[in-house]
């Protein structure tokens, strides 16, 4: 059952479980997992103190947490709320990035106005939202004319989910769409007036610095950050993140760069490895990686059925060079990937098993709470820490081996102090939108 909690007032969540890495300002010994336990004070919505646990009675108005998990609210830094739940009107044929690419085109073309967008995009925020998510940062699919639709919707959406999630926008092109330089600078003025973040997939087309110098030049003009999709692919030859970081020093940029995917430098030589790394820590680069689409799409070959590598990137070694790393829901329920749920315990669930945040588990927590938050400017999200909002969600495990071995779908979302009704929405909502199986 979900912890009964006061609706409002002070009271005193004891003997729980916190991860050192998800804590500020307190000192207290750590367990082989790197738990802590302890008391947090909570009044007014607002941590007032977090105490280390000792041989002491329970405070006055205190709820008796047994050891349970409390972790920060979740941080959702790579997402695709425009493209969310078209699966049952446009599935992909065969699951490979190719398919996936020709489905999301033509269920746009066809479907994309503005009510349906704003349908798909309530839901999928509705969803993150009981599951304990406190802030997500979207790409909008921003190709001609979809750009004149989906950031109004976005603007709007975000306007009603205010002091609920914490809601951001980059914008979605292929990179060669830039050679069209007026379009591409209608499109980063559509940007910089919605308060997003200007972004590009990269790919190895012949004229990819060029365009690179474009988009940089772009965004320093309008003081944006950057946001972009690279290297989404086994191929060796696809070193987009390497001139990424290449610009970003070139340019002297600035403001904050956030690349996904980055799959083909697993696949790399060594050499070509560590000078990325070496390039990506000296520009300043942030790297997340979306474990569940990416094992989906990544080596769905004809030649042969059983794929041979896990589509992630080399998440350890960036964090070894202090490369702010993070991991992310991405697609959900669409051509690119068929499931999900904007739940950020599943993603952490599975980036432990496919990427190993595990053994030790060091500060991996803070890849779905701090290190997104501070990429998105959001001081205080993602930590627990006494002055900071009251944003957390407690569960029934009392170890990570506990927590990550079920769905945890009676966990507690405390939001400002207060327990907020958990209402998921049913698919059902959407079958005069995208249809039913």
């Amino acid at each position: 059952m979900p912890v009964v909690l006061p609706k409002g007032g002070w009271y005193v969540l004891a003997n729980a479980r916190l991860h050192a890495s998800t804590v500020t300002g307190v000192s207290a010994p750590q367990d082989r997992d790197g738990f802590i336990r302890a008391d947090l004070s909570i009044a007014d919505g607002r941590i007032k103190a977090i105490a280390p646990l000792g041989d002491r009675p329970l405070p006055p108005r205190s709820i008796d947490l047994a050891g349970r998990v409390i972790l920060p609210a979740f941080v959702d830094c790579h997402t695709h709320l425009d493209k969310g739940h078209i699966w049952p009107r446009m599935p992909n044929p065969d699951g490979s990035f190719i398919g996936a690419l020709s489905a999301v085109g033509t269920d746009r073309i066809a479907f994309w106005n503005s009510s349906d967008v704003a349908r798909r995009m309530d839901f999928g925020l509705r969803t993150a939202y009981a599951h304990g998510t406190r802030a997500i940062r979207t790409h909008l699919d921003s190709v001609f004319p979809q750009e004149t639709i989906s950031w109004d919707v976005f603007t709007e959406m975000r306007d009603r989910w205010k002091g609920r999630i914490e809601l951001q926008a980059a914008s979605l092109t292929g990179i060669e769409s830039i050679r069209d330089v007026a379009w591409f600078h209608s499109l980063a003025d559509r940007v910089a007036r919605a308060r997003g973040i200007l972004g590009a997939v990269t790919y190895m087309v012949p004229d990819i610095v060029e365009l690179l110098d474009v988009v940089f030049r772009a965004a320093i003009e309008r003081g944006l950050d950057l946001d972009f999709h690279a290297d989404e692919t086994d191929d060796v030859d696809a070193v987009s993140l390497r001139l990424i970081a290449e610009a970003a020093l070139r340019h002297k940029f600035e403001g904050k760069i956030l690349v996904g995917h980055c799959c083909s430098l697993a696949r790399q030589p060594d050499a070509e490895v560590l000078r990325t790394l070496d390039l990506c820590a000296r520009a300043g680069l942030a790297v997340v990686s979306l474990p569940m689409c990416n094992m989906y799409l990544q080596d769905r070959r004809h030649d042969r059925t059983t794929p041979r590598w896990r589509g992630v990137t080399l998440l350890h070694e960036m964090n070894a060079r202090q490369i702010p790393v993070m991991v992310a829901s991405d697609n959900t329920r669409d051509p690119f990937y068929a499931y999900g749920d904007l739940d950020m315990l599943e993603v952490y669930r599975m980036a432990t098993r496919i990427l190993h945040f595990d053994h030790p588990v060091a500060d991996w927590p803070r890849t779905v709470a701090a290190t997104p938050a501070a990429i998105m400017g959001l001081a205080e999200t993602g930590h627990l820490s006494a002055g900071a909002a009251a944003d957390l969600v407690i569960f029934k495990g009392r170890s990570w081996t506990e927590l990550l071995s079920r769905p945890e779908s009676d966990r507690t979302v405390v939001r400002n102090g207060v327990a907020i009704a958990r209402a998921i929405p049913d698919y059902g909502e959407l079958d005069e939108v995208v249809g039913q199986y």
